[in-house]
């Protein structure tokens, strides 16, 4: 056997270099560089001589039951994990600190409890008292969930064999777990790294469905090793702001169903509670039109979600700096479509401040969102409110066509539940619907003349 070499691995990156220094040459960060347990060098050549364990075999169509989800008692929770928990599946759900993962956990938990399944919920980051005044705070007290602190993991798979397999055992948080087999502190690459894999590897042997709780970067990236991600089968992030009601809780990564379903929830007083229509609570508080405000129809999965976008001009002295300020949109198609207004339009962004905001902390990525930044925009550069209870959806190219989105249908006929009477869009028939008036809208300058003559 060969001499063990001294390995040094990035605590921010997981990458290894075998000697110490002060910044890491692949994610540039400092002081990031811990020594690592001794990596031992082994012949390639494989010795079979001792014999091994034959690998059994099926074919995927072997008859047999198919695993059934196990409901959480959630529906938003559901519907983001794609119908429920996977019996043997690893989840890891990553969010900011303090934004609610171990309140909605805790609520799930207590959930399936009731429903006669044995849960395990074991902390590592608070007293065992400490999670029981959150449960009588959400009126969970009742629920028969069987409660550790510890952050031994030889000692959490010991008490887990001797007793019946839990339906679902939480591990509140990853970071703070430790093996003795493993040199390093807690929540270093490779503590994080083999505690998850001992975790995991009970949960695909039993069949219980794993929850870990991981620690956030300041980046909003799940802290440890990325390989972390690899090794489970679901990505969740909990993302809102603190200062705002909402919570929505996302798939990153699902072996078993879609990532682009989204659960909303509201922070209460007494918990989390679900919220059955989203729409509802980004449209909240507007009620007279005014300008610079657009309504979009957002698709998240197979969810059309109805939400605001806000827009404010500010006209500058001369030679003063105009500012861009961009919340839960992208500063750099909001650049773009500021070009294309300019260019295509004849309007004038260059002298005076762009704001723009999508009401209730909602973040944006869909590209059908530009027709409806476009008209905040020139609503709010002509100081003119768009048509009260309208809707705008559409894609705007560079040239300043307005080309078609997918699923426009569905997303107008949801503006039509909650009272909208017209809409806008792409000149697209697919688009059309007959319970609103639809308005095809073929290039950004139509837009700019119906605002300006209105």
């Amino acid at each position: 056997m060969a001499k063990p070499k001294k390995r040094y691995v990035c605590q921010a990156c997981g990458s290894v270099s075998h000697r110490w220094q002060g910044q890491c040459a692949d994610c540039a960060e400092w002081n990031t560089l811990v020594e690592d347990a001794p990596a031992t060098v082994f012949s390639l050549k494989h010795d079979l001589s001792s014999g091994g364990r034959a690998v059994k075999f099926v074919d995927l169509d072997k008859p047999g039951a198919m695993p059934v989800r196990q409901k959480t008692g959630l529906a938003e929770f559901d519907r983001a994990l794609g119908g429920g928990l996977v019996p043997g599946s690893a989840i890891l759900m990553g969010g900011d600190p303090g934004i609610g993962k171990s309140t909605l956990l805790l609520q799930a938990a207590a959930k399936v409890a009731r429903e006669g399944h044995g849960v395990v919920y074991v902390s590592g980051e608070e007293a065992a008292g400490q999670v029981r005044m959150r449960a009588a705070r959400l009126g969970l007290s009742d629920a028969p969930v069987k409660l550790a602190a510890a952050t031994g993991v030889r000692d959490i798979l010991t008490t887990l064999g001797g007793m019946d397999t839990p339906k679902l055992l939480v591990i509140d948080s990853i970071q703070t777990m430790h093996s003795d087999t493993i040199e390093g502190a807690p929540g270093t690459v490779s503590q994080v790294r083999g505690c998850a894999f001992e975790l995991i590897r009970y949960a695909k042997e039993t069949g219980a469905t794993l929850v870990l709780v991981g620690h956030v970067t300041k980046d909003g990236n799940i802290a440890g090793p990325r390989v972390l991600e690899h090794m489970v089968d679901v990505v969740m992030s909990f993302e809102g702001e603190r200062s705002h009601q909402y919570r929505i809780l996302r798939a990153l990564k699902n072996r078993f169903g879609a990532v682009d379903e989204i659960g909303v929830f509201a922070m209460e007083g007494d918990g989390l509670e679900e919220v059955d229509n989203p729409s509802l609570l980004f449209l909240s508080g507007r009620e007279q039109p005014m300008a610079g405000s657009a309504v979009f129809p957002a698709m998240e999965g197979t969810r059309p979600v109805l939400v605001e976008i806000q827009a404010l001009i500010v006209r500058l002295q001369s030679g003063a700096t105009p500012r861009r300020a961009v919340v839960g949109w992208d500063t750099g198609r909001l650049a773009m479509l500021l070009a294309v207004l300019e260019s295509r339009c004849g309007l004038s962004f260059s002298s005076a401040e762009v704001y723009l905001n999508v009401a209730g902390g909602y973040r944006l990525s869909d590209p059908a969102a530009d027709l409806a930044v476009a008209a905040a925009l020139v609503s709010a550069l002509a100081d003119k409110a768009l048509p009260q209870r309208s809707a705008w959806l559409g894609e705007v190219s560079l040239a300043g066509e307005v080309r078609p989105v997918a699923h426009g249908g569905v997303r107008l006929r949801e503006a039509a539940k909650l009272g909208f009477d017209r809409g806008f869009g792409p000149p697209d028939a697919k688009n059309s619907s007959a319970e609103l008036e639809y308005v095809g809208v073929g290039q950004l300058a139509n837009l700019v003349d119906r605002v300006m003559s209105s």
